[in-house]
């Protein structure tokens, strides 16, 4: 399984990063549609796009607007869009309004439902609240087999760091995790619903995951190093700093 990541960067885009988006292109599936995705249609390998949502936060819907154009032209032959409702009616109401983005381009939406999972080209996609960023976002766990052997990815995003969803993630082959702020900036994580460097590490050994991508890096921070990686892999060897245009594969 190929994953890339578009958009590696969180509230808005810098020259290095832009905002979020994780693709799955030989499945057809993304999670998030931030400023980096209209990058996706070059790179999805499937004629149809399932798109899921954490939740509606504009560095995480504004790039829905980006695929009129793609399907309009059959570039992308069809796309659902996966979220709760109130994410479905915010996209629906705000950010398609008549005064902001007139044309609808055609998405089919699907609501999430507790519980609910969802089989898309051979991948179960679940879903898990995430309640303690302000309004809420949502974790995904894909899992398929290879060669008959289970594998797994979990792309959690805008959260801070809790005992909610460890056993949501436990074992999977690759842990997606926003991080964005280095230890030193540990004080802004309550307040704005994120999470710092060691929490992050320290929640990939808990949970015994393979390896750990960081993700939505704080666009104040362009440099090469702004999460202090090293401390991270003290705690866990097997982390990874996510840059756009990252190709990773689980195998």
């Amino acid at each position: 399984m190929r994953i890339e990541f578009l958009g590696t960067g969180g509230f808005h885009p810098n020259e290095r990063r832009h905002t979020a988006c994780v693709l799955l292109p030989d499945v057809g599936v993304a999670f998030d549609a931030g400023t980096s995705l209209f990058r996706l249609p070059a790179r999805l390998q499937t004629p149809d796009l399932h798109l899921f949502l954490s939740h509606a936060h504009l560095d995480h819907i504004c790039g829905l607007t980006y695929l009129l154009v793609p399907l309009l032209r059959g570039e992308i032959r069809s796309c659902r869009v996966y979220a709760s409702s109130p994410v479905l009616q915010a996209v629906q109401q705000h950010l398609f309004s008549q005064a902001l983005f007139p044309v609808w381009p055609g998405f089919e939406l699907v609501e999430i439902e507790p519980g609910q999972q969802y089989s898309i080209h051979g991948v179960e996609i679940a879903h898990h609240p995430l309640p303690s960023h302000p309004g809420g976002s949502r974790a995904f766990r894909v899992d398929w087999e290879q060669d008959r052997h289970p594998k797994s990815l979990a792309y959690v995003t805008d959260t801070t760091v809790d005992g909610n969803y460890t056993e949501f993630i436990r074992g999977v082959d690759l842990l997606i995790h926003e991080c964005n702020f280095a230890d030193n900036m540990a004080q802004w994580c309550e307040r704005t619903g994120h999470s710092h460097t060691t929490m992050v590490a320290k929640l990939a050994k808990d949970s015994a995951v393979i390896r750990l991508a960081l993700t939505h890096v704080d666009p104040q921070h362009p440099e090469d190093d702004p999460l202090g990686i090293e401390t991270a892999r003290r705690i866990f060897p097997a982390t990874e700093l996510a840059e756009d245009g990252l190709v990773m594969s689980v195998d």
